[in-house]
C-alpha cells in the first residue's frame, strides 16, 4: 500500500533532505512540497480527493504564515489530513501549542526515513500519536509541571458529566492506542459507531484529535 505525503518547509537543505529520505520509502508518495503555510493552503485547493496527502509534515517557523497556524487553518478545512510537526529541540515550548491546533505527531528533524514511514503507518493505520522520544520526554516534564503536588487537586479534574458511559470505555481504548476496528470488535458494535463516539468525545471535550484526548486524560488522570 501506498501513502500520500506532502512537506511544508521554508529552509530549502532540510526540505531537499527530507525528499532524499523520502526517495528511501517504497509507501510513501510525495504529492507536494511548499515552502511556507500559505502555500501549502494553496496547494491543498486544486487537489481532487484521491491526490490530497493524507498526512503532511509541517514546519513550524516558516515566513507568511507559520506551522501552527496552517495547522489550524488546514484542520478546519480537510479534517482528514494528519499533520506530523518536524522540529529541532529548541522549538520544545510549542510542543502543546502544535498539539492544540490538531496536530498528530511530532518528530525531530534528523529522524531517518524509517521513522518517517513508521509514523506515518502508526497514523493511518492504528490511530497512533508518533513523537520522538526526546520531545515525549520533553512533553512529560512539561505536563508534570502542571501536576505537581501543589496542583494536584486541579490536576484531578472529573471528567466531564455529559461524556456517557460507553464514551468512557471508548476513550480507555483510545489511550491504549487501539483504532476504530479495533476497538468496535472489542465493543461488538460497527466502526461506524465507534467513530460517531470519538466525534461526541472530541466535541465535548473541546479537542480534535487523538493526541490532545490523549493528554487530557492524563494530565487529568481520568483513567
Amino acid at each position: 500500500m501506498e501513502f500520500r505525503i506532502a512537506i511544508a518547509e521554508d529552509n530549502a537543505v532540510n526540505r531537499n533532505t527530507f525528499m532524499q529520505k523520502l526517495s528511501l520509502s517504497s509507501k510513501l508518495r510525495l504529492i507536494f512540497s511548499a515552502n511556507n503555510g500559505n502555500e501549502c493552503l494553496e496547494k491543498l485547493k486544486g487537489l481532487f480527493h484521491t491526490e490530497m496527502p493524507q498526512v503532511i509534515f509541517m514546519d513550524l517557523k516558516m515566513p507568511e504564515m507559520d506551522g501552527i497556524e496552517t495547522i489550524r487553518i488546514a484542520k478546519s478545512l480537510y479534517p482528514q489530513i494528519h499533520f506530523i510537526v518536524l522540529t529541532i529541540f529548541d522549538d520544545d515550548s510549542k510542543i502543546f501549542d502544535a498539539i492544540k491546533a490538531g496536530a498528530s505527531g511530532y518528530l525531530l528533524k534528523h529522524e531517518p526515513a524509517s521513522v518517517l514511514e513508521e509514523s506515518v503507518i502508526d497514523i493511518l493505520e492504528t490511530g497512533g500519536a508518533p513523537m520522538s522520544p526526546a520531545i515525549a520526554r520533553k512533553a512529560l516534564q512539561l505536563l508534570s509541571r502542571t501536576t505537581s503536588p501543589e496542583n494536584e487537586a486541579v490536576a484531578e479534574n472529573e471528567m466531564p458529566g455529559n461524556v456517557t458511559q460507553r464514551e468512557k470505555e471508548i476513550l480507555q481504548n483510545m489511550v491504549s492506542g487501539w483504532d476504530a476496528k479495533r476497538i468496535a470488535a472489542e465493543l461488538n458494535i460497527s466502526t461506524l459507531t465507534v467513530r460517531k463516539h470519538i466525534a461526541n468525545i472530541y466535541e465535548k471535550l473541546h479537542v480534535n484529535s487523538r493526541a490532545q484526548v490523549i493528554m487530557l486524560a492524563q494530565k487529568h488522570k481520568w483513567l
